[in-house]
């Protein structure tokens, strides 16, 4: 990457897209924006993993810029929570500590039950149809052993409430929360036990939303969510930086 105007032809940040034609379209985001997409995905991803120290000189070379970008970038994801900027350390990859864990998912619950509350009034055959195919493939991908396909499914799930509860800001900070603990879980799936845990709780959320009854509907998806944090609080010991499952942005 060579450092340039935002105005001009931008060089890709990975090295996968080195060999890239020339006809490759434009890349008009600025450097900053180019080198933080790439550590944020480095991130979800598991690539970069939780504690990974993020030294400025190290990552200027790597990207072939100054460090100017690279402390912008570095800023913009201790925003997000994804980035810890610690005294005489520099930038650290995130890493939830048992409370912190407890915390987002004390969180997550309050969102996805007002999200419930809000889109049961609102969906249509459509949604409550979506929502009985997507728990099909979580019975499915259970039975098959296929865990990542599963928390696709799962995560499918769960954003048919939030997009059909028509606010954009509870769908941001919904959002953002889970991108924060995507790489955690393996954890949750250790707390709930099992996928078929997982899947009856699913069932009987479909069954309320079928019944058009928002109040169950809101009680078992809080009851849902509340398990993994409900199990960690009575562990005493942090929760481990787990490689993630899948690069979903989605729990159990």
């Amino acid at each position: 990457m060579t450092e340039t105007s935002s105005q001009t032809e931008g060089s890709p940040v990975g090295a996968a897209l080195d060999d890239a034609p020339v006809e490759t379209r434009v890349d008009n985001r600025t450097l900053w924006e180019q080198v933080r997409e790439k550590l944020r995905e480095d991130i979800l991803s598991g690539s970069l993993a939780p504690g990974t120290v993020l030294s400025e000189v190290a990552l200027a070379e790597s990207f072939g810029v100054s460090r100017g970008p690279i402390r912008e970038a570095l800023g913009r994801l201790a925003a997000e929570g994804l980035v810890t900027i610690k005294p005489r350390r520099g930038a650290v990859v995130t890493e939830l500590t048992r409370d912190e864990f407890i915390d987002s998912y004390q969180v997550r619950e309050a969102l996805e039950t007002l999200a419930v509350s809000l889109a049961i009034p609102r969906m249509g055959p459509a949604e409550v149809d979506e929502l009985r195919a997507l728990h099909r493939q979580m019975v499915d991908h259970a039975e098959r052993g296929e865990v990542n396909a599963f928390f696709e499914a799962n995560a499918a799930f769960h954003d048919v409430f939030i997009k059909a509860s028509g606010n954009r800001r509870l769908a941001e900070m919904y959002k953002r929360l889970l991108e924060q603990t995507a790489r955690y879980l393996a954890h949750s799936l250790a707390l709930r036990g099992s996928l078929g845990k997982s899947i009856a709780e699913h069932a009987a959320i479909v069954e309320a939303v079928e019944a058009g009854d928002a109040d169950s509907a809101a009680r078992l998806m809080a009851d849902h969510i509340e398990v993994p944090q409900r199990l960690e609080e009575t562990d005493e010991h942090p929760v481990p930086p787990d490689q993630p499952v899948t690069n979903t942005n989605e729990g159990t």
